[in-house]
């Protein structure tokens, strides 16, 4: 894998704006929530789309552990089950979930959880077979804006507006510690607003490092003026270990993150700018290779297998980006 030669595989087309995008197990599928209020699922290879009429915004998508139920999450608190192949999709179950806008949903390493965050300021745990309340967490004083589950499966990290990022034990729901990404939040006086929060969170493979996403050095709120941002820290320790910023401050917003299996940390910038996709090395601040989208990015998912890119766009497009060199043409058979 050589992803200085990453390329665009699949242009997937819809026409209206959208926020949210992730792979199913298999690949086949990859889904994205719109602002046409539904949550559409494309056919990769072939670009054929089906929606899932959500009748919400949707900025939460997760699947079950056996690829056979994606979870959508939105703007109007409820959490809804659909079967990932339908030919005409209906919800199995569906779940008055929050007071609000959920902001993210994830699932367990083992499958059996699912965990939802938001503008309610609540931390909740549910059964993913039957949709039921296990557990409700409460710590966050400003609206939690993303979750991951660490690898090992028994704590999580949630991250909300200010910056402030909590470290839970999933069997009794305790709050073990708290730190800050002060970078990732800034409130603007003149427009007496806050800007930032966790826009993208993910742990390493190995559960060493959560890395979270936003913006930094804003210096405009109400336009979201400032540049991309991932702040990693050390798991154990709670230290920050790197801040990755761009070389050429590019105007924008990380909108998701991710950990390559080699260690490579990835990240789906949008905003002014324009769209891209920023890699960088473990312990270098500004990315080696950056690869440009075509429309600003407002999520990121890298696919199971680790070879391919979705992300979504403002445009209503779904980029699936293969970090690989393209495969090369046959040469044309002497006559």
């Amino acid at each position: 894998m050589d992803v200085t030669k990453t390329h665009l595989a699949h242009d997937l087309s819809h026409n209206s704006p959208l926020i949210s995008c992730r792979f199913e197990p298999s690949e086949t599928y990859v889904f994205a929530g719109s602002q046409d209020f539904n949550v559409w699922r494309f056919e990769v290879l072939t670009g054929k789309k089906v929606a899932f009429p959500t009748e919400s915004w949707c900025r939460g998508l997760a699947c079950d552990k056996l690829g056979k139920h994606v979870i959508t999450a939105g703007y109007d608190g409820r959490l809804m089950w659909w079967p990932i192949d339908a030919a005409t999709p209906k919800p199995v179950r569906t779940v008055e979930a929050h007071k609000g806008w959920i902001r993210a949903i994830a699932a367990s390493p083992d499958g059996t959880t699912l965990v939802s965050v938001g503008n309610d300021l609540a931390v909740r745990l549910w059964n993913m077979a039957d949709g039921k309340l296990i557990r409700e967490m409460r710590g966050h004083e400003s609206q939690i804006y993303n979750v991951a589950f660490h690898p090992g499966g028994d704590h999580l990290a949630t991250g909300d507006l200010m910056g402030n990022l909590l470290h839970w034990e999933i069997k009794t729901g305790k709050q073990l510690r708290t730190w800050k990404a002060a970078s990732l939040s800034k409130f603007d006086k003149t427009f007496v607003a806050t800007i930032g929060g966790f826009r993208g969170m993910n742990f390493s493979h190995d559960g060493k490092f959560v890395a979270c996403s936003g913006i930094t050095n804003v210096s405009n709120a109400f336009a979201g003026i400032g540049n991309p941002s991932v702040v990693v820290f050390d798991w154990a320790t709670g230290k920050q270990q790197i801040e990755h910023l761009s070389k050429a401050k590019l105007s924008g917003v990380a909108w998701g993150v991710a950990f390559h299996a080699n260690g490579m940390r990835i990240a789906a910038s949008g905003g002014g700018g324009g769209g891209f996709l920023l890699f960088w090395k473990p312990d270098d601040a500004t990315e080696f290779h950056q690869f440009k989208l075509k429309d600003t990015a407002r999520d990121l998912d890298l696919s199971p297998s680790g070879l391919q890119v979705a992300t979504a766009h403002h445009n209503g497009h779904v980029s699936i980006s293969r970090l690989e060199a393209k495969p090369s043409s046959p040469k044309p058979k002497s006559p």
